[in-house]
């Protein structure tokens, strides 16, 4: 039941999250919600986030953080929580690993192609 609960509550988060950041950002980059990790006693939701260009990571954290007030009352306006759990926005650095990963196997498979032609 608390997994449950749990689960819906991040899920909660990273929606609200994505719409709130899409209605306040200027689109001076493009700031992805990529989940929400609810704390072990429920105190506090981090949303995960990816930022392009990643130039861009730390202005996007700023901005955020400056918005966290408006962000708390936009989800106490949505959402029906007995209390509002404290919010951190942090880069998500297992998407940006796994990006990483895309991006060597990419160039993997461009230098088999490569040299497979040349064999042939």
């Amino acid at each position: 039941m608390n997994s449950l609960k749990t689960a819906r509550t991040e899920a909660l988060f990273a929606e609200l999250a994505a719409e709130f950041i899409n209605r306040e950002s200027a689109g001076q980059s493009l700031i992805t919600v990529t989940s929400a990790h609810e704390s072990n006693n429920g105190r506090l939701i981090s949303i995960l986030l990816t930022v392009l260009p990643n130039s861009r990571e730390q202005a996007a954290l700023d901005f955020l953080s400056r918005k966290k007030r408006e962000f708390g009352a936009y989800v106490a306006e949505r959402a029906k929580l007995r209390f509002l759990p404290s919010v951190e926005f942090v880069i998500d650095l297992g998407e940006k690993n796994r990006q990483r990963l895309d991006e060597l196997s990419q160039q993997e498979r461009e230098i088999g192609q490569r040299r497979s032609g040349e064999v042939g």
